[in-house]
C-alpha cells in the first residue's frame, strides 16, 4: 500500500533587516507602513497559508561601532503589528517572535492570551533566548546568560507562561444578568510559582482564550535548542535547504519526541525558504543571478567578510581576491548584534576553505559572499518550484516551508497566484480553511487534549 500524501504546511515571513530584502528594488516598498503588512498578510490569507510570521530584533546591529545600514533599519513592535492584523484577516495564523531573556512570563501570557482573544484563537509564540550582552545593554537587567542558563530560564519562562494560561479552565465566566453573577469561581487566574528564575503569584487577568495556549515555535538549531523543541514546541524552524540534510534534521528531532510522550505529528518541521520565480527555468535562474547581485552590493560583501575576518576590510575591492591576512580571533567582535557571527567558530579555519572556494572557481570577494550565502531555496517555473516543494515534503525533510520573498510587499503575490493552485491540483495543500483557528490549520491538538492521543475531527 502506498503512503498517504502528506499535506503540506505554508506560512510567510514579512521579510526583516537582512540582506534577503532588496529594499533598494524600485518595487519594494516600506517596511514601516501598515499598508504593507496589510498587503502581505492579504496574500497570504488568500493563498490560504497558515500563518504570517514576524522575526524580532532588540537592538540595532553595529558594524565598527556604527549602525549597519545596509539593510532594512528598524521595525515596529511585534504584538503591536499582529494586533492590527488581526483586525484585517479572518483565517491567517499571528506569529511573533518574544524574547524569553529580556521578557517576564506574566506580561508576555497575558500579550499572547489578548491576541488569541482580538484573532478568535489565531497566535502563536516564538519563543527565543537572547545570546548577547550587547543587545543586554537595551534592558534594565543588562543580562547576558551563559547558553545553559539561557535555556533553563527559557524552559522555566514556557511552563510559567504555561501555568498562567491555565490558570483559567474556560467556564469561570456566567455573565449571569438576571442574578448578577459574573463569575463561578472568585478565584479564577489563581497561580502561585517559585523556581530558579521566577517566584511569583497572584491572579492571571485574561480569560482562558480561544486556543487555550498560543501555538509555540522554536528556532534554535543547537543541542540544547532542538531539545527544547522538542519537550514544549508545536513547530521548529530549520535553516536546512538540502534534501539529504533536512531528512537528517527532521529525524533527529522528531527522535526526541518520545521521550517527552509526544508523537512525531506534535511537532511539525519547517525550514525558511527564499525563491524565484520565472515563466521557464532558465528564465528564474536569470533572474535569480540578478537579485544575488542585488542582495550583495560590493559594500555588504565587504561587511559579510568582516563577520569572519572580525577586521576592517573597508580599503580591499569587492571584485578583488580574498585577504591573505587570517581572521583577529577576539571576544571582541566588530560585528555587534549579528546572528552569523555565532555560525563562524572557527574563522580561520573558515577562512582557508573560502580562500580554496575562491581559488579553484576565480571568485572575487563579492563572489564569494553571494555564492556561501545568497542562493534562493527554490528556483525555476511555478512547476519546478511547486514540484521541489513536495518532493521535500513527501521525502521527510520537512512539513511545508515558511516562504521569505526578497521584495516587500509584493513579492508573495507570484508564488500564491501560479503555485499554490498547482499544489492544490496535486491534492497537497488546502483550497479553502477547513477550521478557525491556528491550531486548526497545522493539525495540533488542542492543549487540554491529552499528550498522547488525538481526538478524531
Amino acid at each position: 500500500m502506498s503512503k498517504p500524501l502528506k499535506q503540506i504546511h505554508l506560512a510567510a515571513h514579512f521579510p526583516g533587516v537582512n540582506n534577503t530584502t532588496v529594499w533598494s528594488d524600485p518595487a519594494a516598498g516600506s517596511h514601516i507602513e501598515f499598508a504593507s503588512f496589510t498587503h502581505f498578510a492579504r496574500t497570504a490569507e488568500r493563498a490560504r497559508f497558515d500563518f504570517l510570521f514576524l522575526a524580532e530584533g532588540l537592538r540595532l546591529r553595529e558594524q565598527g561601532g556604527n549602525i549597519y545600514d545596509l539593510d532594512v533599519v528598524g521595525r515596529p513592535d511585534t504584538f503591536t503589528v499582529l494586533a492590527a492584523l488581526a483586525a484585517v484577516t479572518d483565517h491567517l495564523g499571528l506569529t511573533g517572535t518574544i524574547n524569553s531573556t529580556f521578557n517576564e512570563p506574566y506580561e508576555v501570557a497575558r500579550q499572547f492570551a489578548s491576541l488569541d482573544h482580538l484573532s478568535g484563537g489565531r497566535a502563536a509564540w516564538n519563543v527565543v533566548t537572547s545570546w548577547d550582552a550587547f543587545t543586554g545593554e537595551n534592558f534594565r537587567r543588562g543580562g547576558f546568560l551563559p547558553q545553559d542558563e539561557r535555556y533553563s530560564r527559557a524552559r522555566e519562562f514556557l511552563a510559567t507562561a504555561n501555568e498562567l494560561f491555565d490558570s483559567w479552565h474556560g467556564e469561570e465566566i456566567l455573565a449571569d444578568q438576571a442574578t448578577g453573577t459574573f463569575l463561578s469561581d472568585a478565584r479564577a487566574g489563581s497561580f502561585a510559582h517559585t523556581g530558579h528564575h521566577f517566584d511569583i503569584h497572584g491572579q492571571f487577568n485574561v480569560p482562558r482564550s480561544p486556543q487555550g495556549r498560543p501555538v509555540i515555535f522554536q528556532a534554535g538549531d543547537s543541542e540544547e535548542g532542538r531539545e527544547f523543541a522538542a519537550f514544549g514546541a508545536d513547530a521548529i524552524f530549520s535553516r536546512y535547504a538540502t534534501l539529504k540534510e533536512g531528512q537528517a534534521f527532521y529525524t533527529d528531532v522528531k527522535n526526541r519526541l518520545a521521550k517527552y510522550g509526544r508523537r512525531h505529528d506534535q511537532l511539525l518541521i519547517l525550514p525558511a525558504a527564499s525563491f524565484v520565480l520565472g515563466d521557464t527555468d532558465a528564465e528564474a535562474e536569470e533572474i535569480a543571478h540578478q537579485v544575488r547581485r542585488q542582495q550583495v552590493s560590493g559594500a555588504t560583501a565587504l561587511k559579510h567578510l568582516e563577520f569572519v575576518w572580525n577586521r576592517d576590510l573597508s580599503s580591499y575591492d569587492p571584485e578583488g581576491p580574498l585577504p591573505g591576512i587570517d581572521p583577529d580571533v577576539s571576544d571582541n567582535h566588530i560585528s555587534k548584534g549579528r546572528a552569523q557571527v555565532r555560525m563562524y567558530r572557527d574563522p580561520v579555519a573558515i577562512a582557508r576553505e573560502w580562500r580554496e572556494l575562491a581559488e579553484a572557481n576565480k571568485w572575487s570577494i563579492r563572489d564569494l559572499v553571494i555564492n556561501t550565502g545568497n542562493r534562493q531555496t527554490f528556483i525555476g517555473s511555478p512547476a519546478t518550484v511547486a514540484r521541489t516543494i513536495n518532493d521535500f515534503v513527501q521525502a521527510d525533510a520537512s512539513d511545508g516551508f515558511i516562504l521569505v520573498p526578497h521584495i516587500t510587499p509584493g513579492g508573495l503575490d507570484t508564488f500564491a497566484d501560479t503555485v499554490v493552485p498547482l499544489l492544490q491540483e496535486q491534492g497537497v495543500f488546502r483550497t479553502e480553511y477547513e477550521g478557525t483557528t491556528l491550531r486548526d490549520h497545522l493539525g495540533l491538538a488542542h492543549p487540554d487534549e491529552p499528550r498522547g492521543e488525538r481526538v478524531a475531527s
